[in-house]
């Protein structure tokens, strides 16, 4: 854990969001979840993950907006200032039987991962959404089996109340709330 010693994290700027690409996204997937028959199976689909998921413009841009709109995205940085991680959280809230907001996205670059960047990183967006007054984090989860296990290891459950737009711009993801009280 000695990694971790030398990280420190702090909220990224706007014209800070081209340096995601610092940050290593490939990660091999052996087995995501699906919805077969209405029941969530794993199944096994062997990949490779070489870059950002939907292409770095993708991920800088939506930063960019997130921020603009008066969102937070918060970086996780080496002793030589590179960015590692990030965590982005939505400021907009949504949600009949609750105050949701989401968070957006969670990267953390592959040679720095199970060192609880993640966690913290979690951690700290959990606290953003605290002080905006919200009751709960809402994350569109990537299927892969190690996604959906890091994020039911912190206490994250099967959403309650599924936000159909979101479900619908990706039906693949699973759809996951973080109790904040």
């Amino acid at each position: 854990m000695t990694m971790l010693k030398e990280l420190y994290f702090r909220d990224l700027l706007v014209e800070e969001c081209d340096r995601i690409s610092e940050i290593d996204p490939s990660q091999f997937i052996e087995k995501v979840w699906r919805n077969i028959d209405g029941e969530y199976q794993l199944i096994t689909i062997n990949y490779i993950e070489e870059d950002w998921p939907d292409g770095y413009e993708k991920y800088r841009d939506a930063l960019k907006e997130t921020i603009r709109a008066g969102g937070v995205a918060i970086g996780t940085f080496s002793e030589e200032d590179r960015l590692v991680g990030f965590v982005t959280l939505n400021s907009e809230v949504f949600g009949e039987t609750a105050k949701y907001v989401l968070l957006e996205s969670m990267f953390v670059s592959k040679q720095f991962r199970n060192y609880g960047i993640g966690k913290q990183l979690f951690q700290k967006c959990a606290e953003k959404a605290k002080e905006w007054g919200a009751d709960k984090l809402y994350m569109c989860a990537a299927s892969s089996q190690e996604t959906i296990a890091f994020y039911r290891s912190i206490g994250c459950v099967d959403a309650e109340e599924v936000n159909k737009q979101l479900y619908e711009s990706d039906p693949r993801d699973i759809q996951l709330e973080f109790e904040l009280n």
